[in-house]
């Protein structure tokens, strides 16, 4: 990005999920004296409890964490109370894997809509809502890729709810604010849920399912990379309603991504199982099958969810974003994967 590109940063930020995996790496990276994305700026956090606000405080003096949720008027206006100057949003909190499908809508559309709504009377400088792969569907064949005047076409409850949440924003452009949309894939890296520690678990034991073959071609970002391109969304100028793809420089097969992992894992000093796992395709299409019926009845089943996918191809284009944004993702797979596995030993983290 040239110079006559960049808005200046702002006087302050406002991040929802702040203690989520993207919430917590952009908090990391905003706060890094020495770090590419710092900023002087006050960073507000929303947290959902003192312990989380706790660890993002030891972060640095710039941080104030609120305690609160999105559906709640007071927790919104102690938020954005008291912001002077030029204020950015960045939208990250919603859930994926809830205990009912009714929680979708709930977190991912009313909530997109408080947030948006408060921004809106707080005159935010510029809104940054991170949407998802899941209100595109999957791409028709291994080297179908996503591109940015893609279609909706939603993969069940959570697709639909941020496909829902994409047309709130774009309402909200289209009333005058200034909105922008990124939309990251399956993402990796340090600050990973549970889920992501499972998957390591399931590739060192060798217990990984491939479903025909491993040639599914999958998407994947670094969390580094996502920040980048979330920020560099933040601070482009672009006309609002704009939306790009955040992930790493080319998609990857599933075979892959599981022999990327294990060497990394050896590579780190584990004992890694070949992974013998081989699925028939059939099963996944049993999985999706019950995945939807589990669904329409409102309720939601994570692993029957999960292994209903995985025998779907989900890659993106990322040219708009290299192209209009600057961005460029700089760790792939096997650097990522390997920077991830020693944060999980820092934690303490069995593997």
């Amino acid at each position: 990005m040239s110079a006559t590109d960049v808005r200046p940063h702002p006087d302050a930020t406002v991040i929802t999920g702040a203690a989520g995996w993207l919430g917590t790496a952009l908090m990391h990276a905003l706060t890094a004296a020495e770090g590419p994305w710092a900023r002087t700026g006050a960073i507000r956090a929303l947290v959902r409890n003192r312990v989380e606000g706790d660890r993002l405080s030891a972060l640095g003096p710039s941080v104030e964490p609120v305690i609160g949720d999105l559906l709640d008027g007071d927790s919104l206006d102690r938020l954005f109370g008291g912001l002077n100057g030029a204020v950015d949003v960045i939208h990250t909190a919603g859930v994926i894997h809830p205990r009912s499908t009714a929680e979708f809508f709930t977190v991912n559309v009313d909530g997109t809509n408080a947030i948006l709504d408060a921004s809106r009377r707080a005159g935010v400088r510029r809104f940054v809502h991170v949407s998802s792969n899941s209100p595109f569907g999957t791409n028709s064949h291994p080297d179908d890729r996503f591109r940015n005047d893609e279609p909706y076409h939603p993969y069940y409850g959570y697709g639909r709810s941020k496909m829902q949440a994409e047309l709130v924003v774009l309402d909200t452009v289209a009333a005058g604010s200034d909105a922008v949309i990124v939309r990251p894939p399956w993402f990796y890296g340090p600050h990973q849920p549970p889920r992501q520690t499972t998957f390591f678990k399931m590739v060192r034991t060798g217990r990984f399912p491939v479903f025909a073959g491993g040639s599914q071609s999958r998407s994947m970002v670094y969390v580094d990379n996502l920040v980048q391109g979330v920020v560099r969304a933040e601070l482009t100028e672009a006309a609002p309603g704009s939306s790009w793809w955040i992930a790493d420089e080319r998609p990857y097969t599933v075979s892959e991504i599981v022999g990327t992992v294990g060497r990394a894992l050896v590579d780190e000093g584990f004992v890694v199982s070949p992974n013998r796992i081989r699925v028939p395709d059939v099963v996944a299409r049993v999985a999706e099958l019950a995945d939807a019926t589990l669904q329409r009845t409102g309720r939601y089943h994570q692993q029957v969810h999960v292994l209903g996918e995985m025998n779907k191809n989900i890659a993106c284009d990322i040219s708009a974003a290299q192209r209009e944004l600057g961005y460029s993702p700089e760790v792939a797979l096997y650097e990522g994967m390997r920077r991830s596995i020693r944060w999980c030993v820092s934690q303490g983290l069995q593997l």
